[in-house]
């Protein structure tokens, strides 16, 4: 189910806008980036795939894409910020309800990149939602986080959203939307595949 719906996201999303309205639509997808950003429980949310779907879907509709763009990157800022706080505050608490595993890829991806991580973690997927908890689990300062907080939110939504807007207008990827979904999925986890294949 959760793979049917990460492959046709463009499916379910007009399905959803057709039956409840644009504007309730958008509230989901900045839910979701809310929480998969905010929330270290919910690492699973699609991110990446979905966005450049809302792109693709609301080429029809440019008068909304702008709004999207602003509402989607302060969802990704302020979800980086919530998680910033809950590691900041209860990071020893909720620590040791976290999957081990993937705290040490946060933190091995801290270690090569440091403070950029909150950027270059945006692209990829579980260390998307880990790196704001570990930053503030290790007590980066936090004006120098929002910086790079807001620089990596903005940067993700917009390269995403706007990448979906412009190439959904292509007939060929109109037409093989899915596929291109499926693609970009592919694509968000190669770092991390590549970073194992590394350690092996």
């Amino acid at each position: 189910m959760i793979l049917d719906f990460l492959i046709h996201t463009d499916t379910y999303l007009n399905s959803f806008i057709a039956g409840h309205g644009l504007y309730v639509a958008l509230g989901v997808l900045i839910l979701v980036i809310f929480c998969e950003t905010g929330l270290v429980f919910a690492p699973f949310l699609p991110g990446d795939s979905i966005i450049f779907v809302a792109g693709a879907t609301l080429a029809a509709r440019p008068g909304v894409v702008l709004a999207a763009f602003v509402l989607l990157s302060l969802a990704a800022i302020g979800g980086d910020t919530v998680n910033y706080w809950v590691g900041n505050t209860f990071g020893k608490k909720v620590i040791a309800k976290l999957k081990k595993e993937y705290i040490d890829k946060t933190n091995a991806f801290y270690h090569k990149h440091g403070a950029k991580t909150i950027v270059l973690a945006r692209f990829v997927p579980i260390i998307r939602t880990f790196a704001p908890f570990v930053a503030g689990l290790g007590s980066m300062e936090y004006k120098k986080f929002l910086r790079y907080n807001v620089f990596g939110g903005i940067t993700w939504v917009g390269l995403f959203l706007f990448g979906g807007y412009f190439f959904g207008t292509i007939p060929i990827i109109k037409g093989h939307l899915s596929l291109v979904t499926l693609i970009v999925i592919i694509l968000s986890f190669i770092p991390p595949a590549i970073e194992l294949l590394r350690k092996k």
